[in-house]
């Protein structure tokens, strides 16, 4: 990943109670990530891999996807938020939920998981490219990922505000983005070739948007 280790992971420890709360309440997040979830199209019993699962928000949306025969796998590498993730999965009782410590881009993962998500993560990697290539390896021919990101819209009603999101850029990510002289461009640049190689790397990919083009949503399967 493009941000020290160290200060991603202070970073998200830190912030997990606040990120949690926005995660989980935000108006209309909740329908996102059900859509993203459907977009993935996990079937009943697979397993699903969540990369940069941080506090688990979307884990209760996979688990209903595989049912209770399914397996659903959260990967993240600041222990703060997997605290929260793995209190969420305790609370509920979600014996086949489990949460991992480890790099979205070095998974300790073997092989039989059919499905890769990941979340608001492919805008913090240097080569997202590079990360994508690697999690359709690890599903193979016929699995499925998917990708649920923020970036800068386009829309013409939306642009006004485009400043508001820039504020939330530079504050709810690691020191990398905060510092960056155009963290928004940077963004969008990253966002723009994780879905495009997930289009590239998946037969009947679907490419969507959502929250006046603030939201995208890519799924498919890989050739």
């Amino acid at each position: 990943m493009s941000d020290p280790i160290g200060s991603t992971q202070q970073f998200y420890t830190r912030w997990a109670w606040l990120y949690d709360l926005v995660a989980v309440h935000t108006p209309g997040i909740g329908a996102v990530r059900r859509t993203a979830a459907a977009r993935l199209d996990p079937q009943p019993g697979e397993t699903v891999v969540e990369m940069g699962c941080g506090s688990g928000a979307n884990l209760p949306f996979l688990r209903e996807r595989v049912g209770p025969k399914g397996r659903v796998i959260g990967v993240d590498m600041s222990p703060g938020v997997l605290a929260v993730a793995s209190s969420r999965v305790e609370r509920h009782g979600w014996e086949n939920v489990h949460v991992v410590r480890a790099d979205a881009t070095e998974p300790p993962l073997e092989e039989g998981v059919d499905c890769v998500f990941a979340s608001l993560v492919v805008g913090m990697f240097e080569d997202p490219v590079t990360v994508v290539d690697m999690w359709a390896g690890l599903v193979g021919s016929g699995g499925r990922v998917g990708l649920l990101d923020l970036a800068r819209s386009s829309q013409r009603v939306a642009r006004p505000l485009n400043g508001l999101f820039r504020q939330f850029v530079t504050h709810a990510n690691p020191r990398s983005v905060r510092g960056s002289s155009d963290p928004l461009g940077r963004l969008d640049r990253r966002v723009a070739a994780a879905h495009r190689r997930l289009g590239q790397r998946c037969q009947n990919a679907q490419y969507e948007t959502h929250a006046l083009g603030f939201v995208r949503l890519s799924g498919g399967t890989v050739d």
